[in-house]
């Protein structure tokens, strides 16, 4: 300084400076004492319908909404593919779609991705104790060399060899099974989980436990449906008239919808897939209890995702493969050490922004191939200034844009834009009109541009400090014989 004057702080700036947030100081306290743990709970096919976003009034979900109130509720994140394969890819490598080519449930993604580091993996890097229970990654797809140990509880039960609903449409089925929950899979991981959070460890440990439910078909103990009579479930708001307004190519499926309407099963279709819903909100409350009731309670991360949501009905359309905000929407909750209560954040955020927020968190490097954001300032201050949109795509040519107020969406013939502050349900397509000329091309500019089918992360492609953070453990290089990763350890006792 000139002078000599040494610089000075005003008071705000001070505090500032002391306070940087709850959440981020009781992670650097544990960190200082020891690595924090990582608890990450995947929901498969759970859209927005729990009661802490407000989606169904009907919604049972009191240990998810627990959680959400203590820690912070990210309202407005958004999946990178709405299906299963290329969202939990995408997730677990921090690698977008648009990047890997990964689109579909059947495209592998390791083939494309050959030296990706997984999220589990570069936690195993850092001397984490790392495994892994149910469905993390998309079942074919998923591999041994991310886990230490991984669990795979018994397939799941079936009430009998015909359809239950009528209606001899493959898994598009539900209906009660008249079984205790302990018989089911779901349950059974629950507990595994559950087991090993109630012991010591002698290091820090990444325990993902992935539930089924409630992936079709929607089947579960009969308990759960109980709670939900077919006569007084509130239908999702529709439009009949809905697609008028967009592309041919927009994806959508009539054919289910023609078929549970026309048999009357609207109503029950529903209330199975809150039983299902609910059925999960109850596993994942074990697990909790056990973690609070366990040694790790003060030093674990937790967080909570759906790899993409769920059609019933809206826009002419069950199940998920769309572009559009019931397909696109999931939960997100960050709870941990010294975590505010009942937070709330709604800047758009993204499935991809998991990987780089838990190394962060954690304390642990970052890796240079990365494609999403840290989302620690918004868990230190959730209404911090946020410049980056999510985005979802469905195919190399169908990609959507979501900022706090606008979705856009390209497909080869055609658009989408809708005003979310005006019409949450997406009814009315504002593509078409001139007045939206600049909205549009503001959006259409956040498009990725490397849209084709490429393979990325080769390893002789990267700089020599690049492929030092690359580098895999010994015997981890390579994937594994398809049959050897189902023999590993369920873990240890």
């Amino acid at each position: 300084m000139a002078g000599g004057m040494e610089p000075t702080l005003s008071r705000r700036q001070c505090l500032q400076a002391l306070g940087l947030g709850a959440l981020s100081a009781g992670f650097a306290a544990a960190q200082r004492s020891r690595r924090p743990n990582v608890l990450m709970i995947a929901i498969d096919d759970l859209n927005d319908w729990i009661g802490a976003l407000g989606g169904h009034p009907q919604s049972l979900t009191p240990n998810i909404d627990r959680l959400a109130q203590r820690g912070v509720l990210f309202r407005a994140a958004y999946c990178q593919a709405p299906s299963c394969n290329p969202s939990r890819a995408s997730l677990l490598t921090g690698i977008r779609p648009s990047t890997s080519g990964v689109y579909q449930n059947n495209d592998v993604w390791r083939d494309a991705m050959p030296l990706a580091t997984t999220l589990p993996q570069h936690f195993q890097l850092h001397g984490y104790e790392v495994l892994g229970g149910g469905k993390i990654f998309h079942g074919p797809m998923n591999e041994a060399q991310s886990w230490d140990y991984y669990y795979n509880p018994p397939g799941f039960l079936h009430p009998g060899d015909e359809p239950v609903n009528g209606l001899d449409m493959g898994h598009f089925d539900w209906g009660p099974l008249q079984v205790d929950d302990d018989q089911t899979a779901d349950t059974m991981l629950a507990h595994w989980a559950s087991d090993y959070l109630g012991k010591k460890r002698n290091r820090p440990f990444f325990l993902a436990c992935g539930f089924y439910r409630p992936h079709l078909p929607w089947y579960a103990p009969e308990k759960y449906f109980e709670k939900f009579p077919e006569a007084a479930t509130l239908l999702p708001k529709y439009l009949a008239n809905d697609l008028d307004d967009v592309p041919a190519s927009a994806p959508h499926n009539q054919r289910d919808h023609d078929n549970v309407t026309s048999s009357g099963q609207w109503k029950k279709a529903v209330a199975s897939y809150l039983a299902c819903i609910h059925y999960a909100d109850t596993n994942v409350g074990r697990v909790l209890d056990a973690l609070d009731a366990g040694p790790h309670a003060q030093n674990t991360i937790i967080v909570l995702w759906t790899d993409h949501g769920w059609h019933l009905g809206e826009k002419n359309h069950w199940r998920k493969f769309t572009l559009w905000e019931e397909s696109c929407r999931v939960p997100l909750i960050f709870a941990g050490p010294g975590s505010r209560d009942n937070r709330t954040c709604d800047r758009p955020v993204e499935l991809l922004d998991i990987y780089p927020t838990l190394i962060d968190l954690a304390g642990l490097p970052t890796r240079p191939e990365l494609e999403g954001r840290t989302l620690r300032p918004l868990l230190e201050e959730p209404s911090a200034e946020w410049d980056k949109p999510a985005l979802t795509s469905n195919g190399p040519d169908k990609t959507s844009v979501r900022t706090e107020r606008w979705r856009y969406t390209k497909y080869p013939d055609g658009e989408e834009l809708y005003d979310h502050w005006q019409d949450p349900q997406e009814w009315d397509n504002l593509a078409s009109s001139p007045a939206y000329a600049d909205v549009k091309a503001e959006l259409a500019a956040l498009l990725p541009r490397r849209t084709q089918t490429r393979k990325v992360l080769q390893y002789q492609d990267l700089p020599a400090e690049k492929k030092r953070l690359t580098e895999l453990p010994p015997g981890r290089r390579h994937k594994p014989d398809p049959d050897s990763w189902t023999g590993l350890k369920p873990g240890p006792n």
